[in-house]
C-alpha cells in the first residue's frame, strides 16, 4: 500500500477563490483544523503578495507542528527571501517555488525563451535551497507544456537541489489518460528523478480534475495537491476529501492511501465553508447535505434491508451525525466548554464565556440547541477580532403598505452611542442605509448570501457579505436566529474587518 502525501492549499490557492477574504484569525482556525485533519503539508499563503501575507504565513507556520508549514514563491530571489522570513521558524522549512513551462506562458505571459526559463527555474532552486531544507518546484500549466522540454527542466531542478517536483494541470485543461501519461513518461524519461517525490495539482475547469489526480496517483505520483471543498481560482482545485475517500473505498484498486483522519471532513468543511462564505452544494460528492439521502423509494427500501445496496460511504466515516439535542437552557458553563472542547474548540477564557452568553440567549429563545448551533457560536467567536463598531439594537418597520424604516443603535470607537434611522426598498436595504450613515466612510454592497444553520423554524441565519468600504474589498459574516439582525452583524462585521486591516498595516509601516 503506498503512502500518499496530501499537500492542502485551501489558503493558498483556495483564497484565491472569487470573493474569499480571509483575515489572520480564521487563517489560524482552517490552520489547525486541518492539522486536526492530518495533511501533510499545508500551503499558508504567498509571503510576497504583502506584508499581511508574510505575517499571517509566520503565525500559521509558528502555530502548526504536526504538519510541514510551505509558502508559494515565484522564481526570484525577493520571493523566496520573504519565504525564508515568513517560515524559517517553522518545525520544517519547505519552500515552493515555481515558473511557467508552457509555449504560450513563455511567450506572452513570462516574454522569455526555454533556455532563460530554465536558467531562471535553476537559480530560484539553488538559492533556495541555500536556506531551505526542502524546495518544491513547480512547472506551472505543465499538462500542456511540451514533453521533451518538460523532462528536460525537471531534471535540471533535480539536479539544483529540488526535493519535490509539481505537474500542474494549472487550467484544468488535461484529460485523466493524458494526465497520467506525463507522470508515466516523467518517471521514463528523466534519468535522476529516482528518488523525487512527484506531485499533482488539478483544477476543475472541465469537472475532470479528481479522474485526473486519481490517474497521476496511478502513474507514480506520490503527493497530491488541493482545497478542501475544492475552492479554488475560477472552477476550483481538485476537493481533498474526494481524493482521500475514493482511495479510502478502492484501496482494492489504487494500492494507496493516505494519512488523513476522515471523521475530520465534514467538520473541515464546515469550518472553510463558513468563514470563505462559499456554500457547499447539496450533491456535492463525499460531505454535500444530500450525499447520504435516498429519495427514491427503490433506493430506500434497498438502503433499508442493507446499506451497502446504495451507501457506498457510510455518514459516520466523514464526520456526518445526526443533528441531537446536545445542550439546553438548563446546561452549565462546565457542560458547555466540554462540549466545546468536544467540537474541536480551544478558546481563551473571555471568548469562552462570551460564547457562553450568547448560548444562554440562544437557549432561552430555541427548542432544541445542536451541534451546528454550537459550531456557528463558537465559530464566531474564536474568530472575533476586536471590533470597531458594535451593534447594540436593531428595530425594523415594515408593511407591504410602508416604507420599510430600520432603527440602529451602536456604539463606536471612542464609546459613544448613536442611534440613526433610514429607510430602504427592502428592509435588508433600509438596514444597511442606516449602518451607512453611523460608519465613517461610503459602503457599497457587491454580494449577499443568507443560510440556515440546521433546520426548522427556529433555525439560525447565517448571512455572509462581500462589501467595498474604504476603497478596499472585504467580507463578513453575521449569525443570529432573526435574519434581519444577522444582516446587520454581517454589515459591521465587514466594516469592522476594513478598520483591522488599516490597524495591522499601521503596525508594519511603524
Amino acid at each position: 500500500m503506498r503512502k500518499i502525501d496530501i499537500f492542502d492549499t485551501t489558503l493558498r490557492d483556495g483564497e484565491q477563490s472569487a470573493g474569499v477574504n480571509l483575515n489572520t484569525l480564521e487563517k489560524i482556525e482552517i490552520a489547525k483544523q486541518l492539522e486536526r485533519l492530518g495533511v501533510d503539508v499545508m500551503e499558508a499563503g504567498f509571503p510576497a503578495a504583502s506584508k499581511g501575507d508574510l505575517e499571517a504565513v509566520k503565525l500559521i507556520a509558528n502555530t502548526i507542528k504536526n504538519s510541514s508549514v510551505t509558502g508559494l514563491a515565484r522564481a526570484n530571489e525577493k520571493d523566496i527571501d520573504a519565504a525564508w522570513e515568513a517560515l524559517k521558524d517553522s518545525a520544517e522549512p519547505r519552500l515552493h517555488v515555481f515558473i511557467a513551462t508552457s509555449a504560450i506562458h513563455m511567450k506572452y505571459k513570462l516574454k522569455m525563451t526555454s533556455e532563460e526559463v530554465v536558467e531562471r527555474a535553476v537559480h530560484a532552486v539553488k538559492y533556495a535551497r541555500e536556506k531551505f531544507p526542502i524546495v518544491q518546484f513547480s512547472a506551472e500549466d505543465a499538462s500542456r507544456s511540451d514533453l521533451s522540454f518538460l523532462a528536460r527542466i525537471v531534471s535540471a531542478v533535480i539536479e539544483a537541489g529540488a526535493t519535490v517536483v509539481n505537474i500542474p494541470d494549472t487550467v484544468g485543461y488535461s484529460t485523466p489518460a493524458e494526465y497520467g501519461a506525463i507522470f508515466k513518461f516523467l518517471r521514463e524519461n528523466v534519468p535522476n528523478i529516482a528518488g523525487v517525490k512527484l506531485s499533482s495539482h488539478c483544477h476543475d475547469d472541465l469537472g475532470m480534475a479528481t479522474a485526473n489526480t486519481l490517474a497521476a496517483i496511478q502513474n507514480g505520483a506520490e503527493q497530491v495537491e488541493g482545497t478542501i471543498n475544492g475552492i479554488g481560482e475560477r472552477a476550483g482545485n481538485v476537493a481533498l476529501e474526494e481524493v482521500a475517500v475514493a482511495l479510502h473505498i478502492r484501496n482494492d484498486y489504487y494500492q494507496a492511501s493516505s494519512r488523513l483522519k476522515l471523521s475530520e471532513f465534514k467538520r473541515t468543511s464546515n469550518l472553510v465553508s463558513k468563514l470563505s462564505g462559499m456554500i457547499v452544494p447539496a450533491n456535492k460528492a463525499v460531505i454535500g447535505e444530500n450525499a447520504f439521502a435516498h429519495e427514491s423509494g427503490i433506493h430506500q427500501d434497498g438502503v433499508l434491508k442493507e446499506k451497502t445496496t446504495y451507501e457506498i460511504i457510510t455518514p459516520e466515516l466523514v464526520g456526518v451525525q445526526s443533528n441531537k439535542l446536545v445542550l439546553g437552557k438548563h446546561s452549565g458553563r462546565h457542560a458547555f466548554k466540554n462540549r466545546a472542547y468536544e467540537l474541536g474548540f480551544e478558546l481563551s477564557e473571555e471568548k469562552l464565556n462570551a460564547a457562553f452568553v450568547v448560548f444562554k440567549d440562544l437557549a432561552d429563545k430555541k427548542k432544541e440547541i445542536t451541534d451546528e448551533d454550537l459550531f456557528a457560536i463558537l465559530t464566531d467567536k474564536q474568530t472575533e477580532s476586536d471590533e470597531k463598531y458594535v451593534l447594540n439594537s436593531i428595530q425594523v418597520q415594515y408593511g407591504t403598505e410602508n416604507i420599510p424604516t430600520a432603527t440602529i443603535a451602536v456604539t463606536l470607537p471612542n464609546g459613544i452611542q448613536v442611534l440613526e434611522a433610514a429607510t430602504g426598498s427592502g428592509s435588508v436595504e433600509a438596514i444597511y442605509n442606516t449602518i451607512e450613515r453611523i460608519v465613517d466612510g461610503s459602503v457599497q454592497l457587491l454580494d449577499y448570501k443568507i443560510n440556515s444553520v440546521g433546520a426548522g423554524r427556529d433555525a439560525l441565519a447565517d448571512v455572509y457579505v462581500r462589501v467595498r468600504f474604504e476603497d478596499k474589498e472585504t467580507t463578513g459574516r453575521g449569525t443570529a436566529q432573526d435574519v434581519l439582525e444577522a444582516s446587520a452583524r454581517a454589515y459591521l462585521n465587514a466594516v469592522n474587518r476594513v478598520h483591522s486591516l488599516g490597524k495591522i498595516t499601521e503596525k508594519q509601516n511603524a
